[in-house]
């Protein structure tokens, strides 16, 4: 148990990502991990929307394209920033809260179960040696982009997973301590 204790006490977020991304099969076992978060009344509140290869660039249009609805007159500089975004790392995914009301569970812990779901499948990507980050940002929150992806009725964007082959040395985090995030009642 030390190696798992071990894993979940270092794992941090890698802002720069290169190929290769995780093999099918590894993917796989990524998107297994999401299955086993938290799942009050097993209501399967999340699902998941895989984007790679060149399919990176068309969903980078979408991005811009979300730009220039909130801004139209943006910079060049932004919009080349929002089209270059999916393009940060070899895989993305969108990890989507699929709420839907129910007398025992309300719709926050439905959108905590796909957090914990996205946050399972970034601790399988350090598990199988890659790294990711957690993004949202204006566009998961536009309804522009949520279209684009063919979200439904009662579906939200959760997180944006970029995900690949860390590029260079893992951050150095601070150390915290527990005694100041702890409380005894």
């Amino acid at each position: 148990m030390s190696d798992v204790l071990h894993h979940l006490q270092t794992r941090n977020s890698a802002a720069r990502l290169t190929a290769p991304a995780p093999t099918a099969e590894e993917l796989e076992q990524m998107l297994q991990a999401g299955l086993r978060a938290p799942d009050h009344a097993w209501l399967r509140p999340w699902r998941f929307i895989i984007i790679e290869g060149e399919r990176r660039e068309d969903f980078g249009e979408v991005l811009e394209r979300c730009l220039l609805q909130r801004d139209p007159g943006a910079h060049s500089s932004a919009r080349e920033k929002a089209r270059a975004a999916p393009l940060r790392a070899p895989l993305l995914m969108v990890v989507v809260a699929r709420l839907q009301e129910h007398p025992k569970v309300p719709l926050s812990e439905q959108r905590l179960s796909a957090g914990c779901a996205a946050h399972a499948i970034l601790l399988a990507a350090e598990a199988l040696g890659y790294a990711g980050i957690w993004r949202t940002g204006a566009a998961a929150f536009d309804p522009y982009v949520g279209a684009a992806l063919g979200l439904e009725p009662g579906e939200e964007v959760v997180s944006f997973l970029y995900i690949g082959t860390r590029d260079g040395s893992a951050k150095t985090l601070p150390a915290l301590q527990t005694s100041d995030f702890v409380n005894r009642w």
